[in-house]
């Protein structure tokens, strides 16, 4: 804990972070004043306890700060500003203007010193838990026995609204089961919402559902620097449990007009409100952006202290790594998140070669991946032996022991998610999480985030169809691959066979600036037949030709995962018709999208008729074949059958395709 400031300094320093924000919002017409004002003392409180180098924002063992909510923003800039990152006053004039680094809700991506995306509620706190668990999992390999080289806190912020959503119950739940006591919350009870008062719709003891998650809650009055001071000394020092204070505030504090009012929330204060409440703050009304002398030199205090830490930290991890070469080795492959450049190839090399699901053949792989990337980790929602994504050979996570490899996120869908996300910003990990595909949609908003954010995270979908079978329509996927790829700058891969699945493992893994989703199947598929000099590394351009024509191909099949060898058999039973058709295997269109053109054309060339296979809705797939294409799929919900007899019905074998195919021909 750092010595408190002069309490005139600290009174100085509130105002000057709770108009900034004020300022900002005003400028741009646009934003939430009301709850920066209300949480600058807390704010600014954790910032004196906080261990950061705006210098080098991203610092292995930095303490973190998650502002969960997002809409608050303006109060992480004015801060991040006042600490010296690299955010001028004229980014603070130009919040949510076109091209700034202060855009409406904090994005990681975009600003040096934001933490992760958030503005959806709820996702911030829960991919906070992801980040301890992190941080918690990097000191367990790293500390033992020698000075301490991972010793990070994640310090946070939610709102009324972070605690309505259920993904946080879902984290903050698992969070408590696994001890996390580098994490540390308040959570803002100012008791207002847009609509108005949270008692409309909320009245639930906060404190008490966090008890009994197995946090350790305590009390303060969110203004009193003192009760403030002292709570996170507590929360500090408190071990085995993650914190939660509960702290009272007011939002639109030191309004004579809008405190405490609804429409402190989410519009600019006004002119003459500003000029009121900078009156009774005892400021000049009509000065603008305003940061005094000593409120700056306070904060270049801090950040010079967050300087000598991280030199310190830096000497410290090089003294304990030269002594120890298979450390030092160890620490760079974990903390670089490396992945060998010939992944593909060794892969190869072990390819199961057997008629099996895809999910079986990629659970065969990622052993073999595991081995080769120590920074991969993962695991499923409470579905392990179906998803197959047990790492053989590595523990599983646990309170007592976090050098392990394997999660059990439990049934926490869209929680396992924002873990999945906390885990890939903690920094050397490449984390994945695994259930059902017809889940996904449990998952979507963390997904979309990850993309948002160019997170690295992978996300392991089986049963990925109606062929599931008996489950029925509630557990068979149809809309979920496009819900999936139209995600901006998120890749769905579904492969056909053990050598796409390998492909599709290495297609995750090298991708570096967005998430990545496998799509499996539980029903077995064939090994494809491939020319003896195919070389697997053009899977990994999205699409390909798998089985050509014998000529200039009158037309081209496209199929992906489990339809792809449906088309080999469908082609070979047209005869002489087959002869002019082209079969293409496209596990990731997204990845396709990317390719030259002269590659696109090469593979689908312009002006030849297309039909596409895929057991799922097919009015996407109009905008790859057009107008005059044949789309073959599946238009509606699934059915309570044995999953051949589900294809038969649909006219998805072999037969059916086939006479499609010629009465399209």
């Amino acid at each position: 804990m750092h010595t408190a400031p002069d309490p005139k300094l600290v009174d100085q320093a509130v105002k000057t972070i709770q108009m900034l924000a004020v300022d900002g919002v005003q400028k741009a017409n646009s934003g939430h004043p009301g709850a920066p004002m209300g949480l600058a003392s807390i704010a600014f409180e954790i910032w004196q306890q906080l261990r950061f180098d705006p210098a080098a924002p991203q610092w292995l063992d930095r303490d973190r700060f998650v502002l969960s909510c997002g809409h608050a923003s303006m109060l992480l800039y004015s801060l991040l500003h006042l600490s010296g990152y690299d955010l001028p006053m004229e980014q603070l004039k130009s919040f949510r203007q076109w091209g700034s680094k202060t855009p409406g809700h904090p994005e990681v991506h975009l600003t040096a010193g934001v933490e992760m995306t958030t503005g959806p509620l709820g996702q911030g706190i829960a991919t906070a838990v992801g980040i301890a668990l992190g941080l918690k999992m990097l000191a367990a390999r790293f500390n033992p026995g020698r000075p301490d080289l991972i010793t990070g806190r994640v310090f946070g912020i939610a709102s009324d609204g972070d605690m309505m959503e259920g993904i946080s119950a879902e984290a903050s739940s698992l969070a408590g089961h696994l001890g996390l006591d580098n994490l540390v919350f308040f959570y803002d009870d100012n008791g207002i919402t847009i609509d108005g008062k949270t008692d409309l719709s909320f009245s639930e003891n906060v404190g008490k559902r966090y008890e009994a998650y197995g946090w350790h809650v305590l009390h303060v009055n969110g203004h009193d620097h003192p009760q403030i001071r002292q709570a996170l000394k507590q929360a500090i020092d408190h071990r085995h449990q993650p914190c939660l204070i509960v702290a009272k505030t007011h939002i639109g504090k030191g309004s004579p007009n809008k405190q405490d009012k609804s429409s402190a929330h989410g519009s600019p204060l006004g002119d003459e409100e500003i000029r009121l409440t900078k009156q009774a703050l005892g400021l000049a009304p009509a000065a603008t952006f305003v940061v005094p002398a000593p409120v700056r030199a306070l904060f270049a205090a801090r950040a010079q202290q967050g300087a000598r830490a991280h030199a310190a930290w830096r000497k410290r991890k090089d003294e304990v790594l030269a002594g120890d070469d298979a450390l030092a080795a160890a620490f760079a492959a974990l903390t670089e998140s490396h992945v060998p450049d010939n992944l593909l190839q060794q892969l190869m090399a072990e390819l199961p070669d057997q008629e099996a699901a895809t999910r079986v053949l990629s659970g065969k792989l990622l052993q073999r991946v595991a081995a080769l990337v120590p920074a991969l980790v993962g695991g499923s929602a409470d579905l392990t032996p179906s998803t197959k994504t047990h790492l053989t050979g590595f523990d599983n996570i646990s309170r007592d022991h976090f050098s392990g490899r394997n999660f059990h996120f439990g049934i926490r869908e869209h929680g396992m998610a924002a873990v999945v996300n906390g885990l890939a910003l903690t920094g050397g990990w490449i984390p994945f999480g695994a259930t059902f595909l017809v889940f996904s949609d449990y998952l979507r908003p963390a997904i979309r985030l990850a993309a948002l954010s160019h997170l690295r995270s992978i996300f392991v979908f089986t049963h990925d169809s109606v062929y599931l079978g008996e489950d029925g329509p509630t557990h068979q996927p149809v809309e979920h691959y496009w819900a999936l790829r139209v995600i901006p700058n998120h890749d769905l891969v579904r492969p056909a066979d053990a050598m796409e699945c390998a492909a599709a493992w290495s297609h995750a893994l090298a991708r570096t600036d967005g998430p990545t989703s496998l799509s499996l199947t539980r029903q077995a598929v064939p090994p494809l037949a491939r020319p003896d000099d195919f070389d697997p590394c053009v899977i990994l351009r999205g699409a390909y030709i798998l089985d050509d024509s014998d000529g200039p191909p009158a037309a081209v099949v496209i199929a992906t995962g489990s339809e792809v060898h449906i088309a080999v058999a469908a082609k070979a039973l047209l005869g002489e018709a087959g002869k002019g058709v082209r079969v293409v295997s496209a596990p990731c269109l997204d990845a396709f999208e990317r390719q030259q053109q002269s590659y696109r054309d090469s593979v689908l060339p312009p002006g030849v008729k297309r039909a596409s296979i895929e057991v799922g809705i097919t009015q996407p797939w109009r905008g790859v074949v057009g107008d005059g294409g044949l789309t073959l799929g599946h238009d509606g919900f699934g059915y309570s059958a044995p999953w051949k007899t589900i294809r038969k019905a649909l006219g998805l074998d072999a037969e059916g395709v086939a006479t499609r195919l010629r009465q399209w021909l």
